[in-house]
This record gives structure tokens, sequence and C-alpha cells, in this order.
């Protein structure tokens, strides 16, 4: 039986930990957890013949990244707009835009051949 503690700690650069954080938000972990999550999935790559050249263009191409949190919601830009969206969204959950939509495609369809018999006359 192993005399090692069940938990030490270690030195990370702030960077790495700070994009932990974010990803932690995320994924609903601690930054902790996020950490270890990535050092497994290092280590399933290395168990299944990941080369050293694969690894490292993939941490060239994951630093190159950047994370990105989601931004906040824009406030609203007034209550009329707020009210109008609101109808609007009703209306598509009811079925009932759908429903004007078709009508207002059958109502021109029916002028543009009323239009092209007129025409033809």
């Amino acid at each position: 039986m192993s005399d090692a503690p069940p938990f030490v700690s270690v030195k990370l650069p702030a960077a790495l930990v700070n994009q932990a954080r974010e990803a932690a938000n995320t994924m609903r972990r601690s930054v902790a957890s996020q950490i270890e999550y990535w050092a497994t999935l290092g280590k399933a790559l290395e168990h299944a013949g990941l080369t050293t050249s694969d690894s490292h263009a993939l941490i060239a191409r994951q630093e190159r990244a950047v994370y990105h949190v989601s931004p906040p919601p824009a406030p609203p830009l007034s209550p009329e707009l707020d009210d109008l969206h609101a109808h609007v969204l009703a209306l598509a959950k009811s079925g009932a835009l759908s429903a004007r939509a078709q009508d207002a495609v059958a109502a021109n369809k029916g002028k543009a051949a009323r239009s092209k018999t007129r025409k033809a006359a």
C-alpha cells in the first residue's frame, strides 16, 4: 500500500488554470476536475498510440485556440420591441405564424395567377 496522500498540490501556469476555469464553467465541473479530465484525455491518447508529431500538432492548434465564454445577454432595446418579439414568438409557438405565412403565400400566388391571365388576354 502506498503512503502517498490522496491529494497533492502542484504549480500550474495561470493561463492553463484560467482556461480550465472557463471550460469548467461550461461543463459544470470544478477547475480541478476539468484539469483532471484533460489529463485523463491526454493519458488515454498516449495509450492509444498518439505519435509525437500528432501530439505536437494538436498542442500547437490548441494553443492557438481561444476559449470563449458566452457573452451576457444584450439589454432590451425598448419595451415595445420586447413586446413585439414576445408576440412573434407566441405566434410561432402556436402555429399561427406559419398559418398566416401560408395564407399570404397563397394570396400572392392567386394575385400572380390573375395578373398573368390579364396580361395574356
